[in-house]
């Protein structure tokens, strides 16, 4: 009989009494995970919620600027449903889905997983729910040899449901990269990104305004000043990002003065690596 009152107090399954057996699950996914990527030095997400503000540019500009520098790095395409990362990386080959662990294709010596190059979704678009998007997830983050990496940079897709949840509440994030642009409704959702990271315990490491003068906006003040962050840098308006990233070539390889707008960005995040301690 005492068996089963402590049965009755921990859920019937080990939960521990007052945890719901769903929170359980997250914790026991969330170490899994975190032993899967133990060869992962630094994880950082390049988010917003609001959509069309240069979420995979960034993406893909800071991972090769961070690349550039010597650091080992990997490119995950978080948008599962809506992947882009090949088309700005120009990568037509296609993952071996034959067998497990899953294999990224390296390209600028960065090693680049994405949907994309396991589903040809311009002749067939994935329509999936929710629970699938994040069974994507999980063979990302279990089933893929990411290999010894200094860097995984995560292109999270807009909104704030299940990829995002899904990240913040499993992995050990070293924090979120804020993306935004001068417009005021991108400020507003921008703010709704960083407060979504923030309400789950994670760090939103700065914020980036992009197809920016030069000069900051009144709207990106606003974002930083709300999330109680820094600016980590503005990235001007160029054609060469259009014309480059149309044909599967890093903006920031070919154009010094895109480079220099990355690496200051680039500065700011591994300067606050230092600071924390981190090799």
């Amino acid at each position: 009989m005492a068996g089963d009152k402590e049965n009755d107090a921990s859920g019937g399954s080990g939960t521990p009494p007052g945890m719901h057996p769903s929170f359980m699950n997250v914790l026991k996914t969330k170490e899994r995970i975190k032993q899967k990527l133990s060869a992962v030095k630094h994880k950082i997400g390049i988010y917003s919620a609001k959509g069309g503000v240069g979420k995979t540019t960034v993406s893909v500009n800071i991972a090769y600027a961070l690349s550039a520098r010597g650091f080992k790095v990997g490119l995950l395409d978080a948008d599962i449903d809506c992947p882009n990362l090949s088309i700005f990386l120009g990568i037509d080959n296609m993952m071996d889905i034959s067998s497990f662990p899953l294999k990224p294709i390296e390209k600028y010596g960065i090693k680049v997983a994405s949907t994309a190059m396991i589903v040809d979704d311009a002749k067939r678009p994935i329509i999936w729910r929710g629970p699938i998007i994040v069974k994507m997830l999980y063979d990302f983050f279990e089933n893929t040899d990411w290999g010894d990496l200094d860097y995984l940079i995560m292109d999270l897709p807009p909104g704030t449901s299940d990829a995002p949840l899904t990240i913040m509440q499993v992995l050990d994030m070293d924090g979120f990269v804020i993306v935004t642009t001068p417009q005021r409704v991108a400020g507003i959702n921008s703010i709704r990104s960083g407060l979504m990271a923030k309400r789950l315990n994670a760090a939103v490491l700065g914020v980036v305004e992009n197809m920016s003068s030069g000069e900051p906006s009144k709207s990106t003040g606003v974002v930083v000043s709300t999330l109680g962050t820094r600016l980590l840098g503005t990235v001007k308006m160029n054609p060469v990002f259009g014309a480059a990233s149309d044909e599967g070539r890093v903006p920031a390889s070919e154009n010094d003065d895109i480079l220099r707008m990355f690496d200051t960005i680039v500065d700011s995040l591994v300067l606050q690596d230092k600071k924390e301690g981190s090799p």
